[in-house]
């Protein structure tokens, strides 16, 4: 096995970090001096630092088959077994809510002393807690979190403790309702403009820019609220609290009433609901977007466009490469599980309505998009975590120690190290085989959920296993591929 350790990156990839001071010092002032270029272009997130060249083929027929054998599997057992299985719980204990309110004005003015460091603070993303707490201890820590576990936004989140103490002063009803037809649409149109930003716009780490466009968001979801009202804003125009609810499904703690209760990994997306088709691209969004994150920087999408990743001109050059690629993987990815599922019914034939088995099986695609996070984000949960460390203990660059952080000394030798760097390639290999077979396992259920016979459950799902295991070799081959 051959490991390439990439120590500088372009555009939203990181790196990672070489850990000589010197070094460090000359990528700080490089990072802190882009902004004054008319192609600036951050380092955001650390995605991979190395690439693994041999023996890739294994690696992906390995997967592939995994998941093959998972379905084959679960055809020959009973159509009720995984049901049955997934049914268990383990009594944890009773947990009120006294303390959400709390937690939630404590969140609210975090996030508010994080944007006024984002204006005040340090210009270099590395040293800015803002552009570190947003897309790594935000983005890439607490959706792991929320897909380990279970719902903690619910607790975290900004918006709820300040809208109670504005209800209490405006009054509990809200003076305009959400149309039902709506759906989801609003979240998923600021989901894309999340995705754009983050992906596509040239400097989504400059932390003034960011704390511009993270306040206003804020605001704007907070009038909404107090327009719409909290829920049904929530869950049809807040993309943050609809995507984190959507992951949380997978987590292993489930709230029913005031008690906690232990479940299996994706337990509770056996009781979801049937998605609207704006729910459904919802949750298609959130894996295509993450997918094309990972596939913007290979050499093989830049050779495409004639980019030489060799002499990568910047993300500025490439804004409309990426919008295009943005939409692009979203019409592909939406386009093949449709046609899977649409061929899976015609195998099954007895009638279930398309959009009611599209808007169900949807469901099985948040193991996928968490197993897609985990391994795509979780070298900048490693490296940039340790930096956010330190900006959170000065967070306006004033010499201050807050949590005792400060002066910690960040090493990329958890990643750069040759034994360290093939474990983590496993790591998110594994994460990546892991998903798609728990996705295998919630699609078997919910189709036997959705026909009920044996036989039309096997059927119905054997397009979307093929979809499934080509999407394993191609989460496989992005990480194995060469990259920027």
């Amino acid at each position: 096995m051959t490991t390439i350790l990439s120590l500088t990156k372009w555009g939203r990839g990181g790196s990672a970090k070489p850990r000589r001071r010197g070094g460090t010092f000359h990528l700080l002032f490089l990072n802190s001096s882009l902004p004054l270029l008319p192609t600036s272009a951050f380092a955001h997130a650390s995605d991979r630092g190395h690439v693994l060249l041999l023996p890739t083929g294994y690696y992906l027929l390995g997967g592939a088959v995994a998941v093959a054998v998972s379905f084959l599997v679960l055809a020959l057992l009973p159509a009720s077994a995984p049901a049955r299985l997934w049914r268990r719980r383990l009594a944890l204990f009773e947990a009120g809510e006294g303390l959400r309110l709390a937690v939630s004005l404590l969140s609210f003015a975090v996030f508010a002393a994080l944007v006024v460091a984002g204006f005040v603070g340090s210009r270099d993303p590395l040293s800015n807690p803002l552009p570190l707490t947003i897309w790594t201890l935000l983005w890439a820590g607490l959706v792991l979190v929320q897909g380990l576990l279970g719902d903690v936004w619910r607790w975290l989140n900004p918006w709820y403790g300040p809208w109670r103490l504005a209800g209490g002063l405006l009054g509990p009803r809200a003076p305009w309702r959400l149309p039902a037809w709506l759906g989801c649409w609003p979240a998923l149109v600021l989901f894309f403009a999340f995705a754009w930003f983050e992906l596509v716009d040239p400097a989504p780490d400059d932390p003034a820019r960011l704390a511009t466009a993270a306040g206003l968001y804020w605001l704007l979801s907070f009038l909404a609220m107090l327009s719409f009202g909290y829920r049904p804003w929530s869950r049809q125009g807040e993309f943050l609290t609809l995507f984190f609810t959507m992951v949380a499904r997978f987590g292993v703690v489930e709230r029913t009433g005031r008690r906690l209760e232990l479940c299996l990994p994706g337990a509770k997306l056996f009781g979801a609901a049937p998605l609207a088709a704006s729910g459904t691209a919802f949750i298609l969004l959130a894996l295509s977007s993450v997918s094309f994150d990972g596939l913007s920087k290979t050499f093989f999408w830049l050779g495409r466009f004639g980019v030489n990743p060799l002499d990568y001109p910047g993300r500025t050059a490439l804004m409309g490469i990426g919008a295009f690629g943005l939409v692009l993987t979203f019409l592909l990815l939406a386009g093949a599980f449709l046609a899977a599922v649409w061929l899976g019914q015609r195998l099954a034939g007895d009638g279930i309505p398309f959009g009611r088995a599209a808007g169900l099986l949807v469901w099985s695609i948040v193991p996928i998009a968490l197993a897609y996070h985990v391994a795509h984000y979780l070298t900048a949960l490693l490296v940039d975590g340790q930096y956010a460390l330190v900006a959170l203990s000065d967070p306006f660059a004033r010499g201050w120690n807050l949590i005792g952080t400060a002066h910690l000394h960040v090493s990329a030798g958890i990643v750069a190290g040759a034994h360290s760097a093939w474990w983590l390639w496993n790591a998110q290999a594994g994460a990546i085989v892991a998903g798609h077979v728990l996705a295998v396992l919630v699609a078997h259920g919910l189709a036997a959920r959705l026909h009920g016979g044996a036989r039309a459950t096997v059927l119905s799902q054997v397009p979307l296993t093929f979809l499934m295991v080509a999407y394993t070799v191609f989460g496989l081959w992005l990480l194995s591929t060469p990259a920027v």
